[in-house]
């Protein structure tokens, strides 16, 4: 269960905060689950639980260089529901809900109450059609929106079809469902996960220690002794985790709950988060600092995600230069993109 805007409103300490949900959520979907609510810690004003779920005024300043796709979806998507930017994988967005928001996601303006991003039973079926057509295609990732709000009878349909078409030999799931709403991840779930034909992985998304809840670490547990690899995903945010040690922890309390950490992200050009954005200097430094101090088991890679589609790029390489104004970045196929 979420809690939706009027119900936060409801619960706000002033008539002011419940005025200030309602306002950002005219504009940018609000949820935020009984689970995230019990570990906000209402004394502190700074409070990196808070930070990322509640939703702030400052969501409503938007800056030029800020986009309502900013890593280019749309213009990779040759069928509904499918990005095909990398020839060997497809992102399949399955969903355009999830079960809380994130107030720096960067599929923001797609995804939420009254997007019309659902996909039609012929849009299901053409996704498939597509995939099954690219004999290039190994790997589909599951999102959206989080596609651990399927039912497990829904999710083990996605597994079986894909799992079906011989080329596809990893079926990845994208989720943040094991940390905000854990009670989701049931034994019926993790065994929906699995199908002859191809392997599993699931990617857990995570930006403080404090997520990792009794019952978030106990949702883990399950999906790991069910038999399915995971990874982790974490936004390097301002005010979040943008601390050695805090970042440490983090990366810790994955590796130590049998999440191997994979992809640390530079924050996204989304429309209403240059409060959680850092430089890429200062991402730089702070990865650098990380490295000296945890152990290579628990070491992330650094990347962004070039703006305007042109895939990811490792941040601690010979493809980012600084330059006087910013930085520029060389994608994947040796082209140079200017970042600010």
């Amino acid at each position: 269960m979420s809690l939706s805007p009027r119900d936060l409103g409801a619960i706000a300490e002033s008539g002011q905060i419940a005025q200030n949900i309602e306002q950002v959520a005219r504009k940018y979907a609000v949820a935020v689950s009984p689970l995230l609510l019990s570990l906000v810690d209402p004394g502190d004003a700074a409070d990196p639980i808070a930070r990322q779920f509640l939703p702030s005024l400052e969501e409503l300043n938007t800056l030029p260089e800020e986009l309502a796709d900013p890593i280019g979806d749309a213009d990779h998507s040759p069928v509904p529901g499918i990005v095909h930017r990398h020839p060997d994988r497809v992102l399949f967005k399955v969903v355009a809900a999830c079960p809380v928001y994130c107030r720096f996601c960067f599929r923001r303006e797609m995804i939420g109450p009254g997007k019309d991003n659902t996909l039609s039973k012929d849009d299901f079926e053409a996704v498939l059609a597509y995939i099954a057509g690219h004999a290039e295609i190994w790997e589909v990732i599951l999102t959206g929106g989080d596609p651990f709000i399927l039912s497990p009878r829904r999710v083990a349909e996605i597994t079986e079809r894909l799992a079906a078409i011989p080329h596809v030999k990893i079926i990845r799931w994208h989720t943040r469902v094991p940390m905000v709403d854990p009670e989701r991840v049931t034994d019926e779930l993790v065994a929906a996960l699995h199908a002859p034909g191809a392997t599993t992985w699931v990617a857990v998304h995570a930006n403080h220690v404090r997520e990792f809840s009794p019952d978030a670490r106990a949702a883990i547990a399950r999906l790991v002794e069910g038999g399915i690899a995971l990874v982790s995903q974490s936004v390097l945010l301002k005010g979040v985790n943008d601390k050695v040690e805090t970042l440490a922890a983090l990366m810790r309390a994955f590796a130590e709950n049998r999440v191997k950490p994979y992809y640390l992200h530079h924050p996204d050009l989304a429309r209403g988060t240059s409060h959680f954005r850092i430089g890429i200097e200062d991402g730089l430094a702070l990865v650098r600092e990380l490295r000296a101090q945890i152990s290579g088991l628990a070491m992330p890679t650094y990347i962004l995600d070039i703006p305007g589609g042109f895939g990811k790029v490792l941040l601690e390489s010979a493809n980012v230069e600084k330059t006087a104004t910013g930085h520029r970045i060389r994608d994947g196929r040796g082209q140079w993109h200017d970042y600010l």
